[in-house]
């Protein structure tokens, strides 16, 4: 005992980090290890694991490790273990089976290698919990305990030095979807009692495939102070940002560069990129893409996902704009607003205050009295559907709702309905767009 208790205390050291050829295949490390030794022996050579292979041999397992296998050992340093809390190796070394069921959760039954695992993401062990492999840069983590490298193959299994020891989970886990491989992370609390109060974990457990883009409990803390608290009592606005980070199917790293831009299932777009020398979605990167899951993927991601603020609706937009006040009244005194407002999609060809300004003030005050007359000229300006500039000029005579038609053209590199210069094309609005004109169309006579 005081051996061990010893070696728990060694001085720590860090480990140098080889990224070439970091994740050794099955077949390659069983190529490597012919004639090298066991898995005992392995560890006795290297010299770092004087702590796990007393602890072993405390636990009677360091003969089963010896002569059995094949096993996968993820194998905690000197300094791994004299990390731990002041008491640790104390409890430890008088109870001997919490000690086999901490060594026993560094194992598994076969030589698996570390793109096996990565594959996979999670694996488990013969302590009967599951443990989670992930990819971040060029370092791979077990629990979130950075592997080192070289591994160590061996006659009857594989060594994967790491630079913490895992703790099992305190209760036992199954993985069987995207949120128990959540859970088993341990970095999203938050996330996850955002799901439940949003009500949104059964659909995340058994629906899918899905892709989630994952904030940490650390994203979800950098969030101006109360807006969780605020977010977890408002359950629609909570809803809407949580299905901000879901897509309704398996999107890989590789398929988010080739798409770039992505429909969430809350029916807005995030889009991805590579910068400042990793993998970003819209201004989160990604810290590690790829975590596969029963139901879909997971993409770690260092901050909360923010979606767009919704589009006004067409007469806010005019209002808003702050160009469109005679428009506005205009619509008002033909009772056309609340159309404006709810009807749709429509595509207004919107007449500024300046192009309002240049009809005679006489001829407009009669216009204004005369709502029949309004209500034409006004439908003259207005078309069905959400359409582009583009999509009007490729038909050119576009028929509006007052029933004559409008040419769309293309005169000295700028664009014109009727006679009438686009000035401001396509804003966009929840139920259509404005394309605003600096001259009021009048319908051709009878």
């Amino acid at each position: 005992m005081k051996q061990l208790i010893n070696v728990f205390r060694a001085p720590r050291w860090l480990a140098m980090i080889v990224s070439v050829g970091m994740l050794l295949t099955a077949d390659a490390a069983q190529a490597h290890s012919r004639g090298g030794g066991n898995l005992i022996q392995k560890l006795e050579r290297d010299g770092r694991f004087t702590t796990l292979l007393a602890a072993l041999d405390i636990a009677g397992l360091k003969s089963t490790v010896a002569t059995g296998g094949a096993f996968t050992v993820f194998a905690p340093t000197d300094d791994a273990f004299a990390a731990l809390p002041p008491g640790t190796v104390e409890s430890l070394v008088t109870n001997v089976p919490a000690l086999q069921n901490i060594l026993l959760y560094h194992v598994l039954g076969g030589r698996t290698s570390l793109h096996e695992l990565l594959q996979q993401s999670t694996a488990t062990t013969l302590q009967g919990n599951p443990i989670l492999a992930l990819r971040e840069g060029l370092k791979v983590r077990i629990n979130g305990q950075e592997v080192d490298f070289p591994s160590l193959p061996a006659s009857n299994g594989i060594i994967y030095p790491i630079e913490g020891v895992l703790i099992p989970p305190a209760n036992d886990i199954e993985i069987n979807s995207l949120v128990d491989v959540l859970a088993l992370d341990g970095r999203f609390t938050t996330l996850i009692a955002a799901v439940q109060a949003a009500g949104l974990a059964d659909a995340l457990t058994t629906g899918g495939p899905f892709t989630v883009f994952a904030p940490t409990d650390d994203a979800f803390a950098a969030l101006p102070p109360g807006t969780v608290e605020s977010l977890i009592t408002n359950v629609p606005a909570l809803q809407n940002i949580l299905l901000y980070h879901v897509l309704g199917k398996e999107a890989p790293a590789v398929k988010l560069l080739g798409r770039r831009s992505l429909e969430t299932l809350q029916g807005e777009t995030v889009d991805a990129s590579v910068k400042r020398g990793g993998l970003f979605v819209n201004e989160s990167k990604v810290l590690n893409p790829d975590v596969n899951t029963p139901n879909g993927i997971i993409h770690v991601i260092d901050a909360v996902l923010l979606p767009p603020p919704p589009k006004p609706n067409l007469l806010e937009l005019l209002k808003n704009d702050g160009r469109f006040n005679t428009l506005i009244t205009a619509l008002e005194v033909a009772e056309l607003d609340a159309v404006v407002a709810s009807g749709g999609p429509l595509t207004i060809f919107a007449p500024t205050d300046e192009a309002f300004a240049k009809v005679p003030a006489d001829v407009l005050a009669d216009l204004l009295a005369d709502k029949d007359a309004l209500t034409s000229v006004l439908l003259y300006h207005v078309v069905s559907g959400d359409q582009s500039a583009k999509e009007l000029l490729r038909q050119r005579n576009v028929e509006t709702l007052q029933g004559a038609d409008v040419k769309v053209y293309h005169w000295r590199g700028k664009v014109f309905v009727n006679k009438s210069q686009v000035i401001a094309a396509d804003l966009e609005a929840s139920n259509g767009r404005v394309h605003g004109i600096n001259a009021v169309l009048l319908p051709p006579a009878h």
